[in-house]
């Protein structure tokens, strides 16, 4: 898992870095934890969906597949 969450953080803070002034979050670390909570959200529904825990990885590689870019664009209109 901390490799994984390494992989996120290194993901925000470079796109964090591209986006300069268009992101809603003070420093990487904001846009991280705003990030992080969204992926635990989703693994916590999606488990719901589930009957059981569908695991970390498996809800980050869903999130990022499927709802991270209309996140960030979301975020960039704040």
């Amino acid at each position: 898992m901390h490799v994984l969450v390494s992989r996120v953080v290194l993901a925000t803070r470079s796109s964090s870095m591209s986006q300069s002034n268009t992101s809603p979050f003070p420093n990487a670390y904001a846009a991280f934890e705003a990030e992080l909570a969204k992926i635990l959200e989703h693994k916590y529904l999606e488990s719901q969906k589930a009957g059981h825990d569908i695991g970390f990885e498996r809800a980050l590689k869903d999130w990022a597949a499927h709802h991270r870019p209309n996140w960030r664009e979301e975020m960039k209109k704040k």
